[in-house]
């Protein structure tokens, strides 16, 4: 069973030297850390979640194209990247002291999404290669309120959606075939 989730991902980035600044900035604001390859078979410099246990790298490469990536068309590729944030109120400092600062496009203020989770929070924006990112939190116990939240938009997501046979949460989920199933 897995239970890291990601090892880790790859951007390319179109102005690699000024992407890296951002990032720096971006993720040491966040309590990162960061590794660079040192040009040793490739070009990256990867970013992780402090210790006790950094499981999860983000990298950043060089692109080899000088397109931006353009996340509403939903093209094949990545739509968009969320980061784990400590709480709602992370998100609006992140929000006013980092995001409002360097000038980024916002995508989604901060704000909550009752339909994903109970006590979901969250903002999205763009970087400068057009990639967007998220910076989101889910309280690990859901507040009354936030289950209220919750059950009220599945209901009214349910009213919408006559087809469904199984309340909200039941009709998200998906059977995957095991190892057994696959042999």
């Amino acid at each position: 069973m897995r239970w890291r989730g990601v090892n880790h991902i790859e951007f390319s980035v179109i102005n690699y030297a000024e992407s890296i600044k951002f990032y720096d900035r971006m993720f040491g604001w966040l309590g990162y850390a960061s590794l660079g390859t040192l040009d040793v078979g490739h070009r990256s410099t990867y970013y992780l979640a402090r210790p006790p246990a950094p499981h999860s790298f983000i990298g950043i490469q060089p692109a080899k194209s000088e397109q931006p990536l353009h996340y509403a068309e939903r093209a094949p590729g990545i739509h968009h990247v969320a980061l784990w944030a400590r709480s709602k109120w992370e998100i609006d400092e992140f929000y006013r002291e980092f995001l409002l600062k360097e000038g980024l496009v916002i995508t989604e203020s901060p704000a909550e999404y009752p339909q994903y989770a109970p006590g979901y929070y969250a903002v999205f924006f763009l970087d400068l290669s057009g990639i967007r990112w998220e910076l989101t939190y889910m309280p690990r116990v859901p507040s009354p309120w936030d289950l209220y939240k919750f059950v009220k938009t599945a209901r009214e997501l349910r009213k919408q959606h006559p087809e469904w046979k199984h309340q909200y949460a039941v009709e998200m989920l998906r059977k995957l075939p095991s190892r057994k199933d696959l042999a």
